[in-house]
């Protein structure tokens, strides 16, 4: 076969972190617990924001979506896992990878975002309280979101379609969950540069701009912060933007370890960090933004009485 066609008619084997049977039961059974755990809060926190109108606000918009994303995103990459883990086959068809690999760079990209435009809600919320209503409009908020979505679109199409110019030849063996950005190219033998090139510059738009927009707006609100007199007070308003900080913190940080680093240097010991931003951020934001927040504490009890949805009626 020649360039595309061999591409395009190959499979790739997902090895996963470790091919011995043994550690391979362990696994799947740590996988499966952490996928349900992950299913199960992000359905809880969509469900409990959408039934109580309490929470039908700016922040708790964004937090649904935020959660939504992060349940779309383990959904594309778990269970294949899952399946593999228990089966002989480990083969992923040429289309599936790249399917797999258009979702996980789109979803990744539009979780940064919109933690950047939960950022903003922050900001607003803090330093500029009575141009809150305004500044935060349900059109302003669509708009956003909507723009989040496009941006997002548009970065894993841009990835993807570059990726299906690539040639594979040799081993075609991924020892990671999924079929990975920076894995697959190392996989080519065929000139990756213009791939190289792009993922740099879009990566610097798509996720450093974002960065640097929260990085400003968290230094505005310590700010506003250190100003509010009484230490109730600075507790109170620090409170309201934990949460977020520390999502924020836990993405970045477990991203960073992955991509942070040049390409001919990502090797299979980055599969314990991939694993990190992949399973482990998305498990954890619900307990995050649930734990520290009275107003979701109160609906999510209510939910699973059975009693949250009376308060609509």
């Amino acid at each position: 076969m020649h360039g595309a066609n061999q591409s395009e008619g190959s499979e790739f084997l997902l090895l996963g972190i470790s091919e011995r049977p043994e550690q391979q039961r362990i696994l799947f059974w740590m996988f499966l617990s952490m996928y349900l755990v992950t299913v199960v809060g992000n359905v809880l926190i969509v469900l409990a924001i959408s039934s109580d109108s309490l929470l039908h606000t700016p922040m708790y918009f964004f937090l649904a979506n935020l959660s939504f994303t992060d349940l779309f995103f383990v959904t594309n990459t778990i269970p294949k896992m899952l399946v593999n883990l228990q089966s002989q086959n480990k083969a992923i068809s040429y289309a599936g990878c790249l399917t797999q690999l258009y979702f996980l760079v789109s979803l990744v990209a539009l979780d940064n975002l919109i933690l950047a435009v939960m950022a903003y809600d922050r900001y607003v919320a803090i330093c500029r309280p009575l141009h809150y209503v305004t500044a935060t409009s349900p059109k302003l908020c669509i708009w956003l979101l909507t723009l989040c979505w496009v941006l997002s679109i548009l970065y894993g199409l841009i990835h993807t379609l570059l990726m299906t110019r690539v040639t594979f030849c040799g081993f075609r063996k991924i020892h990671y969950i999924f079929c990975e950005m920076y894995v697959l190219l190392r996989l080519a033998c065929s000139n990756i540069q213009v791939n190289h090139t792009v993922l740099v510059a879009t990566g610097c738009f798509i996720f450093l701009t974002p960065l640097g927009f929260m990085i400003m707006s968290y230094v505005r609100i310590i700010r506003a912060i250190l100003q509010i007199p009484s230490a109730t007070g600075k507790y109170k308003a620090f409170s309201t933007c934990a949460s977020h900080l520390a999502v924020v913190s836990l993405f970045y940080a477990t991203l960073g370890m992955v991509y942070l680093q040049p390409l001919h240097t990502y090797s299979m010991k980055d599969s314990v960090a991939t694993v990190m931003y992949a399973v482990v951020t998305p498990m954890m934001n619900p307990f995050i933004y649930s734990l520290r927040n009275k107003d979701m504490h109160g609906t999510l009890g209510r939910l699973l009485q059975g009693k949250a949805f009376q308060r609509l009626k």
